[in-house]
C-alpha cells in the first residue's frame, strides 16, 4: 500500500511539473485597442479548407509596432481569431508608440529568452529589430508582418506592398489634379522602411502624373503631430497645396483637422490602412480617401504562416496581401465590409 501510495504522489508530482515548465509570459495588455475591432472574421484563405490544427500547443510571440492605435487592434484581432482556429497560444504586444524602437527591442529579446515556437515581427526600426532577432535564425521560424526587414535566414514577410499600394493613391491625385498640380506628402518615421516605400510610391505617381511635389515631412505617424506639421505646411505654401497625401490614417486625420481649423476645405487628403475613423470621414465629404490594407487577415496570415512552418511545410517568402483604394465611390460597402467582421 505505502508503495502504490508513492506511485501514484510521484505521478501528481511530475504532471505538476510538466505543467510548470510549459508556462510563458503573458502578453501585454491589449486594452489600447478600440472596441470597433473585430473580436472574429474569416481570413484572406475562408474559401480554402479549414486550417490544419498545430500539431500541440505552440506558442507564437507577435510583436507589433504598437497596439495603442485602430490599425494594431485589427492586426492583433486576425492574431487572436488565428490562436482559436489553430488550437495555439498567440502573445501579442507591442510598444507604448511607433516610435519606441528600443521598448520593441526589449520586448523581442524578452519573448525570445521565454522559448516560444516562432516569432511574428512588425518593427518600429528594421535594423534594429533585425539585430535583436539575428540570434533565433536557424532556431525557431522568424517571421515579419506588415514591414519588412533584411536579415539572413528569416522565414518570411507577410504584407502589403507598400511602394505598390501607396501609387494607387499617387495616380488617383494625379488624374484628379491634372498636369501642374501641386501636393505635398507626410510621411512616417524618417529612414523607417516602410515610411520610406510608402512615400516612394506617392512620389513616382504623382511626378508620372506630371504633379510637383512641394516638400515631404514627418508626422511621427499620430495625428497631433501630423497636424502640427500640416499647419507649417499650409503657412510656408499659402493657397498653392491642392494634395496631402499620407502615411496612415491618422496623418491624414491631424492633416484634415489643420485644415479645417484653417478654414480650408478643397485640399485632397489621402489616407492609407482603411481604418473605419477615416473611412467616415472620407463619406463626410472631409478625405478623398484611403488606400485599405487587409490588417486583420494579415494578422490571421502571418500566425498561419508561422504554424506551418513550426509544423515543418514549406511556405513562400513574400505572403502578399493585396490593398484597395477608398474613395466615396466605394466607402459604403467596405465599412459594411468591417461590420461583417464582429457578426
Amino acid at each position: 500500500m505505502k508503495k502504490l501510495i508513492s506511485l501514484v504522489l510521484a505521478g501528481i508530482l511530475a504532471i505538476s511539473l510538466a505543467s510548470c515548465g510549459s508556462s510563458q509570459p503573458a502578453p501585454a495588455s491589449s486594452s489600447a485597442a478600440p472596441s470597433s475591432v473585430p473580436a472574429s472574421s474569416e481570413p484572406a484563405s475562408s474559401s480554402q479548407p479549414a486550417p490544419k490544427p498545430a500539431e500541440k500547443d505552440y506558442t507564437v510571440s507577435v510583436v507589433l509596432k504598437t497596439l495603442s492605435s485602430e490599425y494594431w487592434g485589427y492586426v492583433k484581432a486576425g492574431c487572436d481569431k488565428a490562436a482559436q482556429d489553430f488550437g495555439i497560444t498567440v502573445n501579442v504586444l507591442g510598444p507604448a508608440a511607433e516610435s519606441e524602437i528600443s521598448e520593441q527591442v526589449a520586448q523581442i529579446e524578452q519573448q525570445l529568452s521565454a522559448n516560444v515556437d516562432a516569432i511574428v515581427v512588425a518593427p518600429c526600426e528594421s535594423s534594429a529589430a533585425a539585430g535583436a532577432l539575428a540570434p533565433a535564425i536557424g532556431k525557431i521560424p522568424v517571421l515579419f508582418v506588415d514591414t519588412d526587414a533584411e536579415l539572413e535566414g528569416k522565414t518570411s514577410f507577410v504584407g502589403t506592398g507598400n511602394k505598390e499600394a501607396a501609387a494607387l493613391g499617387g495616380k488617383y491625385i494625379a488624374d484628379k489634379l491634372g498636369k501642374g498640380g501641386k501636393a505635398v506628402c507626410i510621411c512616417g518615421q524618417l529612414g523607417e522602411a516602410t515610411s520610406e516605400s510608402r512615400l516612394s510610391g506617392y512620389k513616382e505617381s504623382l511626378e508620372a502624373g506630371g504633379i510637383t511635389v512641394l516638400d515631404t515631412l514627418s508626422g511621427q505617424n499620430t495625428a497631433d503631430k501630423s497636424m502640427a506639421t500640416m499647419e507649417d505646411l499650409l503657412a510656408r505654401f499659402p493657397n498653392e497645396i491642392q494634395a496631402v497625401l499620407c502615411h496612415n490614417d491618422d496623418t491624414a486625420i491631424g492633416a484634415q483637422q489643420a485644415c479645417e481649423q484653417n478654414g480650408i476645405d478643397n485640399i485632397k487628403i489621402i489616407g492609407f490602412d482603411g481604418n473605419k475613423s477615416a473611412v467616415d470621414l472620407i463619406l463626410a465629404g472631409k478625405l478623398e480617401g484611403t488606400i485599405a490594407q487587409q490588417p486583420f487577415q494579415m494578422g490571421y496570415m502571418a500566425v498561419e504562416a508561422a504554424v506551418k512552418s513550426i509544423n515543418g511545410e514549406k511556405i513562400d517568402p513574400v505572403i502578399p496581401v493585396p490593398a484597395k483604394l477608398i474613395t466615396k465611390d466605394n466607402a459604403q460597402a467596405y465599412l459594411d465590409e468591417l461590420a461583417s467582421m464582429n457578426k
